[in-house]
């Protein structure tokens, strides 16, 4: 009898020290939820925009969809949020155990899907550590899934508590308290203390909640400026992409046609890529811009104008450029490409093919080189080179800070399925002299000779005909993708648009950084709402 009675005690020693391990298992949890849950609910400009659209698994097109929809991301946000908040007080407190575990599992699921830890993927180097299928937000959904089975009794907690007294008033219960002289009122308060251990932790929630509010308030107001602090993960966040002010976005940039293919208005430029920024005499911005630059961050950067509907980047060819871009497709990355190419006199195939070997859509020649070809009297090298792209079945392009290179190809009959040619104000003090200010200017090609262009010019306008290139393009029925219309960041975005798209250019080719994408693209949104008085007929 006392063997039975030895084998019971250490029975309900084990079950006794089971019950309050499994009960802190689900407090860390269930704080963990809330904590996260609050940081999300007093982050005004918190999204869950980024994870979504970093989403690669299965289920990425909805997902990424999801994203897309102003009203589909509102109540995504919503039920994030609440969703974190209820489920963590209930597992912190232990009401509705079983629910709260159920639905918390499912949320780690879709946290999961969306983004697993595989080998490749961004949340593989994305999160608080480097993970190998198995990351914190797996083994919660399993932890949770097994607090789910259990039975309420077998945690502390508020169902533990209710159970208890539902029991007491059944005939039976009443019947074995009667019988047993060791059932007492001191027994039944013990119980309801373990019920509720979990309410001064509730109050160190709280006061911890509220002291770190407070410091990051102060960081706010004293040190940073940084919308977006909390992303959205789980109800454990790693720190993974941010996406500036995605829930600000009134529209997607409307498209315009180049060929077969469908082009945003607003196309990327490669800047973020190639890390050289014209920024006139600031001599160490390219410098600032290839280390803020990282793969992560371009990355990042393009998928933000996915979401934004930009859906063409402009970027050059070289190895750098396209090992990025073969980070971005592995990524689902679905922007198009047009590839900037580089000439010689004797050899024009190589970028080209590079380009096209690449899974770019179009290409162009550098607008330096046409520059200088055409001023050597060679257009018939760049007519070579738009022959040989189409023969790729690439749309081609050539491109100009000099109006002549445009004057002379449309002589010769070169024939690009578009052209770029640079356009902006100069409304702003560096921009320096205009080659020709007469306001009869006609487009003849010996009145642009004088000055030789490039002389005594610098790296802070590279628009220096802007009228005159207005007027010229007016009788050219060709697509138009204007660039260099910010004047390398002089100019202000709704300035600048307006007087490209009014003035002609069918579309415009923008640097950006990604916390200027969704700016930008509201710009181009309401822009082209307008019933804008444009001069030239849309060619595209």
């Amino acid at each position: 009898m006392s063997d039975q009675n030895s084998v019971l005690a250490i029975n309900n020693k084990i079950r006794n020290s089971l019950q309050y391990l499994l009960t802190a298992i689900r407090m860390l949890i269930g704080w963990h939820f809330l904590y996260e849950g609050l940081a999300k609910l007093f982050s005004p400009d918190w999204s869950a925009a980024s994870y979504l659209m970093d989403s690669q698994w299965i289920l990425s097109d909805l997902f990424h969809s999801l994203a897309a929809n102003d009203l589909a991301l509102k109540i995504i946000d919503f039920l994030n949020i609440w969703g974190l908040i209820l489920i963590g007080l209930g597992l912190f407190l232990g009401i509705l155990i079983r629910f709260a575990s159920i639905a918390g599992a499912f949320l780690m699921l879709l946290y999961y899907i969306a983004n697993p830890p595989f080998i490749g993927y961004i949340s593989e180097i994305s999160g608080e550590g480097q993970y190998l299928i198995v990351n914190k937000i797996l083994i919660e959904m399993v932890v949770l899934l097994l607090l789910a089975v259990l039975p309420s009794r077998f945690t502390y907690g508020i169902d533990r508590m209710i159970t208890r007294i539902i029991r007491r008033f059944r005939p039976e219960v009443i019947k074995d308290r009667s019988e047993h002289e060791d059932y007492s009122a001191d027994r039944g308060r013990r119980e309801l203390l373990k019920d509720l251990i979990s309410l001064p932790v509730v109050g160190g929630f709280i006061y911890a909640a509220f002291r770190k509010r407070q410091w990051e308030s102060f960081e706010e107001r004293h040190l940073v400026s940084q919308p977006s602090r909390v992303d959205a993960v789980t109800g454990a966040s790693p720190r993974a992409l941010i996406y500036a002010s995605l829930d600000k976005l009134e529209g997607h940039v409307p498209k315009g046609q180049i060929g077969n293919h469908e082009i945003s208005r607003i196309i990327a430029g490669g800047n973020l890529i190639s890390g050289y920024a014209h920024s006139r005499d600031l001599i160490y911005v390219s410098q600032l811009v290839q280390d803020y630059f990282t793969d992560e961050k371009v990355i990042e950067t393009f998928k933000l104008c996915e979401a934004c509907g930009i859906n063409t980047m402009i970027v050059r060819v070289d190895i750098n450029t396209l090992r990025i871009l073969e980070k971005y497709r592995k990524r689902n990355g679905k922007m198009l490409w047009i590839a900037q190419c580089k000439i010689t006199d004797d050899e024009i195939e190589p970028d080209i093919d590079a380009a096209f070997d690449n899974g770019a859509i179009g290409a162009y020649i550098h607008g330096g080189i046409c520059d200088d070809t055409v001023s050597r009297g060679k257009t018939d090298i760049l007519s070579q080179a738009v022959k040989y792209i189409k023969s790729k079945g690439l749309l081609a392009g050539l491109a100009g800070h000099d109006l002549r290179v445009m004057i002379a190809c449309e002589e010769y009959g070169a024939d690009p399925d578009f052209y770029m040619k640079t356009l902006n104000s100069g409304n702003y003090w560096t921009a320096g002299p205009r080659l020709i200010t007469d306001p009869g200017w006609k487009p003849r090609p010996k009145e642009i000779v004088e000055p030789e262009y490039g002389a005594d010019l610098h790296d802070n306008i590279w628009s220096v005909t802007p009228q005159q290139t207005i007027e010229y393009m007016k009788e050219v029925s060709k697509p138009w993708i204007a660039y260099k219309v910010l004047g390398a960041g002089a100019i202000q975005p709704d300035e600048a648009f307006r007087y490209a798209f009014e003035n002609g250019a069918d579309f415009c080719c923008v640097g950006m950084f990604d916390f200027q994408v969704v700016e930008n693209a509201n710009i181009a949104v309401n822009l082209l709402k307008e019933n804008i008085s444009r001069i030239r007929p849309w060619y595209s």
